[in-house]
């Protein structure tokens, strides 16, 4: 018999490349909000976006930055930078990106009824010079642009259109269109639709004008709110990896001969918000006024919280007690600034009835069940804490979309919620949640509505500082008033280990935002 070497050939490099591509089955908790990338800045929702839109800018596996849709740029002056985009980049329909893309997503992402608006902060106009030009605008000197439009997602225009997508989503009015169920982007991945707990299937794009570092082409997102039920897929082999351990299971599982964690931080500080804007504090038995704009109730509310109990019974020894809005990591972060409140429950009785709340007083506390590290049983545990005090907190605890929701109509009295900062910079948190509540990206998650007229200036100071040393000095100093004041109530800086199939190998993300496009499946450890 005659044998056909070119088809044995063949067969031996489609069966090489077959077992060299491999699906990831990766598990977490939590589900996205939206497909719509211009919409709701919430970190597993852009986690999973990345994978199908791309920024002119993007992070290397450490978090530098480098080209990406722009494959160079030039600081012309302190307010003009000229990106160069890469040329013949298609969309995951065919079409050609090109500079008008750009800038109607750069119009698009600016609406109010997105919260994506501060990843351009600064930026005045988005000028198309040519196909493959364009003009940045700025109002004034922005340090960190490189980083913030890592997170300027482009968005077809042609396809928008097509698809009446053209307005960003309206994600709290609870509004649907074509595009929070669809993407068309640039990126590694192509999503193949998505409904609300449901897995989301991805499939390496053919036409990226990248090269994959790892081997997944295939990825299937499974959101598995039960702890148990995650933890026993990823023993039985169901899935390969999973990004959100339950803290109690994490020693149990570095025993798993199969498996192994990849030990990591996070750039996300776990707090309570307050409303400090209503002259009467909805969900309170307080009538005529609100006990959080006094700054003596909000620090008797601080030095109630046993955050080593919380580190060693809730979270099992997996965070960092915090006294800080940002984390080890993030640029401005110091452990002279992070203090710790002492615990002192005579002392937060001493501030309230100073206060004029001698019996103390009752408010609802709103709590995401499926979002954050036991985040229901850190919720549980500050109510028995603040009950010590006479501070009588009623649990509401709901899944995060109908949360997140009412925490974006402002109807809340008080809410856990957790900032993870994608820029690794102060100026994220301090802009989004401490500058006074406007229009635009200042104070977009500013959901207390905190109002400091010297601390808007501090931080509008910031967002033009060119001098390192003076910059820092102005973060230092904004993050001293936001806690010295009172104005949140940081609870802990979340640890986030990884566990996965020994053959598994992944890059480990301090933003937790994993990237299948790092990730290798199969060929041992």
């Amino acid at each position: 018999m005659r044998i056909n070497h070119f088809l044995v050939a063949a067969a031996a490099a489609l069966a090489t490349a077959s077992a060299q591509a491999e699906p990831l089955k990766w598990g977490a908790q939590n589900d996205i909000l939206t497909l719509d990338v211009h919409s709701q800045n919430h970190a597993t929702t852009n986690s999973i976006l990345q994978h199908a839109y791309e920024g002119l800018t993007r992070y290397t596996k450490d978090y530098k930055i480098e080209p990406a849709l722009a494959s160079s740029w030039k600081q012309m002056s302190d307010t003009h930078y000229r990106f160069n985009l890469r040329k013949n980049v298609k969309f995951h329909d065919g079409s050609p990106f090109t500079a008008d893309d750009v800038v109607f997503s750069y119009g698009r992402i600016q609406q109010p009824q997105g919260t994506m608006q501060i990843y351009v902060t600064g930026v005045k106009e988005v000028k198309k010079i040519d196909d493959f030009t364009v003009d940045f605008i700025l109002n004034g000197p922005v340090p960190v642009l490189l980083r913030n439009i890592v997170d300027f997602r482009i968005m077809s225009k042609s396809w928008s259109e097509k698809n009446n997508s053209q307005n960003v989503q309206d994600f709290k009015a609870k509004q649907e269109t074509f595009a929070s169920r669809n993407t068309n982007g640039t990126g590694p991945y192509m999503i193949k639709g998505w409904a609300p707990d449901r897995d989301i299937g991805m499939e390496a794009f053919k036409g990226w004008w990248g090269k994959l570092d790892g081997n997944a082409t295939a990825v299937t997102y499974n959101p598995v709110k039960s702890d148990s039920t995650r933890v026993a897929a990823l023993i039985s082999g169901d899935v390969d990896l999973v990004t959100d351990l339950p803290v109690q299971d994490v020693e149990r599982l570095r025993k798993e001969s199969k498996l192994k964690v990849l030990d990591g931080h996070e750039v996300r500080t776990i707090f309570i918000g307050m409303d400090q804007h209503n002259k009467e504090l909805k969900y309170s038995d307080v009538k005529g006024k609100n006990p959080f704009q006094d700054v003596r109730v909000r620090r008797a509310l601080n030095m109630s919280i046993d955050r080593e109990a919380i580190k060693r019974v809730t979270m099992r020894g997996l965070s960092i007690p915090a006294g800080i809005m940002v984390a080890p990591g993030v640029h401005g972060y110091s452990k002279q600034l992070d203090i710790v409140p002492k615990l002192n429950v005579d002392g937060a009785k001493k501030l309230l009835a100073e206060a004029g709340y001698p019996n103390g007083f009752e408010f609802t506390l709103d709590c995401p069940n499926n979002r954050y590290v036991n985040d229901e049983r850190i919720c549980q545990a500050l109510v028995g804490m603040w009950a010590k005090a006479g501070i009588r907190a009623k649990l509401n605890s709901i899944p995060f979309t109908p949360f997140i929701q009412k925490i974006l109509n402002l109807d809340s009295s008080a809410y856990l919620l957790g900032w993870g900062v994608a820029t690794f910079d102060a100026l994220y948190t301090l802009q989004s949640l401490v500058h006074t509540k406007q229009t635009g990206p200042d104070g977009n998650f500013n959901q207390g509505r905190i109002s400091d007229l010297k601390l808007d200036n501090t931080i509008g100071a910031i967002k033009i500082a060119t001098d390192t040393k003076a910059r820092d000095a102005l973060l230092k100093e904004a993050l001293e008033k936001t806690r010295d004041e009172a104005y949140y109530l940081p609870l802990h800086h979340q640890l986030r280990p990884w566990a996965m199939k020994k053959g598994v190998t992944a890059v480990h993300s301090a933003d937790d935002r994993h990237q299948s496009r790092f990730t290798r499946v199969g060929g041992g450890t």
